[in-house]
């Protein structure tokens, strides 16, 4: 007698005395006959169980061990590959019985609310679907290290503990038992450890790592997730490394869903990427590209468009494929998510017999049609304009730009569409008006734009990339800076002093100092890559113990209060 996988039965078992052992998936009492749907984790089997007193009282989800003798079934089940076979069970032993279930487990949709998903987490995850996915960031983390192994990658595990560096969000603090009123902070990235390494002689590194980051959740955020992490030394050029994570995502997707993907990616500039598509992480996967129109309304008679372009703004077409036919109505809702999202207001030209437009009276017809041929609009389209700073005309449009297509069904299923968006800028101005890094303070500088650092830094390009896919940002990643004295010129950008940066990051800066080499890397949003591959729309279905949108976990009431004797232990006084 041998002990087997349940899925793994068939014709070829057939007259095999097997052991098997697993969950009650499903039964159908007959009286005197008994059919169970026994499952584990290849798969499930049907069993028929004949006059054992054992097998009174079973319920869904018990876990029994049997045995018995594969045959033939006489009515085949052609929906369960292993539906041509059953076992006719001769001993049944209960090893544990399940308590009535607060959900059904074996259907793909769980009819319960999230938290109570979450109370009952060892539940859902018994679910087909999200043992699917289960499986399926395993198979992806598999062929990622297959990958990275064979071009020459070595896995380095970095410090859960360190301290707290700016990586754009909050720390979380750990504190200290050993040094009262010290704290570690669990780490938001490798990012200063993998360059450490790379100074260390580890010529090309990665790590599916755990980072942490203290900020307001989403669907696609949690507190905890999950990188791949990877960095490689003599670094200079991004383009020496696009080609490698390129085919990393062909071999990543061939091997879990089997699709392949064309090489090479586009290369999209971030200012391009803005003007055409609203975004810097750009939908691909269909048109409807966003046109600048400002020359063709500076210095008209429509003031509200001259004075937009007079003032340094713009306006901008988005063209809305057989649009044409919309209400006044209708008009008058977009006009609505218009301001919504920061707008003035929204103009439109129909493309019909003809034009016709809410701007008819202001704007002359030969200014009109060369609009419509700017965003290449058919007879039967829309065509939206908005004026404003350039910025927030490119953001507006760019969701109306998404939220249109969806709403057509202008996003074709199936479709697989990954760019590099490349040239961002290397600081930002923060809501108070201050100078901040775009990414992260060890981006290196585009090398033409160093004059620039101190005199007009926001003008400053960084020799950093994002690759996105299907409108998500799938990984971010830098040339870093591997000399002291260009750090230090950052941190002065950044305000950040000497006294400031050798308290923060010293032991980084000394690192500098001993022969670090020229060096770049990415991450990967590991749980994000898995969401897109399995077709989830949250990331809590990737993850097998998720938070909740709160960051809580309703399984262990996480986070909790702790006894008094432990927070005198770290010399800590909660208050309020």
């Amino acid at each position: 007698m041998t002990r087997e996988g349940c899925g793994r039965l068939g014709r070829t078992t057939v007259g095999r005395r097997v052991e098997l052992a697993g969950w009650v998936h499903r039964l159908r009492d007959l009286g005197g006959l008994l059919f169970v749907d026994l499952r584990d984790g290849s798969g499930i089997v049907q069993l028929v169980v004949r006059d054992l007193p054992d097998a009174h009282g079973l319920s869904r989800e018990d876990v029994i061990r049997v045995e018995g003798t594969v045959a033939l079934r006489e009515a085949p089940n052609p929906a369960l590959p292993t539906g041509e076979v059953e076992v006719v069970v001769e001993r049944l032993e209960i090893l544990s019985h399940a308590k009535p279930l607060p959900f059904p487990v074996d259907e793909e949709e769980a009819h319960a609310s999230e938290e109570t998903r979450l109370r009952y987490r060892y539940l859902d995850l018994r679910r087909p679907r999200l043992q699917r996915n289960l499986r399926l960031r395993h198979r992806i983390c598999s062929a990622i290290r297959q990958y990275l192994d064979a071009q020459g990658f070595i896995e380095v595990e970095t410090p859960m503990l360190t301290r707290s560096t700016p990586e754009g969000a909050r720390d979380f603090l750990v504190p200290s038992r050993l040094d009262p009123g010290k704290f570690y902070a669990l780490p938001q990235s490798p990012q200063l450890f993998k360059q450490i390494l790379v100074t260390s002689g580890v010529e090309r590194y990665f790590q599916i790592v755990r980072c942490f980051r203290d900020e307001d959740l989403r669907a696609d955020r949690q507190p905890e997730f999950t990188q791949l992490d990877l960095e490689m030394a003599f670094l200079e050029d991004p383009e020496d490394l696009f080609g490698l994570l390129e085919g990393l995502m062909v071999h990543v997707f061939r091997e879990t869903i089997g699709v392949e993907l064309p090489t090479p990616f586009p290369r999209i500039p971030y200012d391009t990427a803005m003007a055409r598509y609203g975004s810097d992480k750009p939908d691909l996967r269909f048109g409807m590209e966003i046109a600048d129109v400002s020359d063709l309304f500076a210095g008209g008679a429509f003031r509200a468009f001259a004075e937009a372009v007079a003032g340094g703004g713009a306006v901008r077409a988005l063209p809305v494929p057989d649009g044409a036919g919309r209400s006044r109505g209708e008009l008058g809702k977009l006009e609505e998510a218009a301001k919504g999202l920061g707008l003035a207001g929204l103009s439109w030209i129909k493309v019909a017999d003809g034009l016709s437009s809410s701007i008819a009276k202001h704007v002359p017809e030969a200014a009109l049609q060369a609009v419509v041929a700017r965003a290449e609009a058919k007879a039967g389209d829309l065509v939206l304009l908005a004026a404003g700073p350039a910025a927030k005309v490119a953001l507006a449009l760019g969701e109306l730009r998404l939220r249109l297509a969806r709403e057509g069904g202008l996003i074709p299923a199936g479709a697989w569409t990954p760019a590099w968006v490349v040239d961002f800028p290397l600081f930002k101005l923060s809501e108070a008006g201050s100078i901040e890094s775009e990414h992260h303070p060890f981006t290196s500088p585009n090398d033409e734009d160093l004059p620039l650092l101190e005199v007009e830094p926001l003008r400053v390009r960084a020799k950093c990339y994002d690759l996105v896919l299907n409108g998500v940002e799938l990984a971010s990643g830098s040339i870093r800076i591997h000399r002291r004295d260009l750090q230090e010129r950052i941190f002065r950008v950044l305000g950040i002093g000497p006294e400031e940066a050798e308290r923060r990051f010293g032991f980084f800066l000394r690192a500098l100092e001993y022969g670090a080499p020229p060096h770049g890397g990415i991450a990967f949003g590991l749980d994000r890559w898995v969401m897109m591959l399995a077709g989830e729309r949250s990331l809590r279905e990737v993850i097998a113990f998720p938070k909740t949108a709160t960051g809580s976990c309703p399984l262990t009431g996480a986070p909790a209060e702790v006894d008094e004797a432990q927070l005198r232990d770290l010399h800590i006084r909660v208050e309020g």
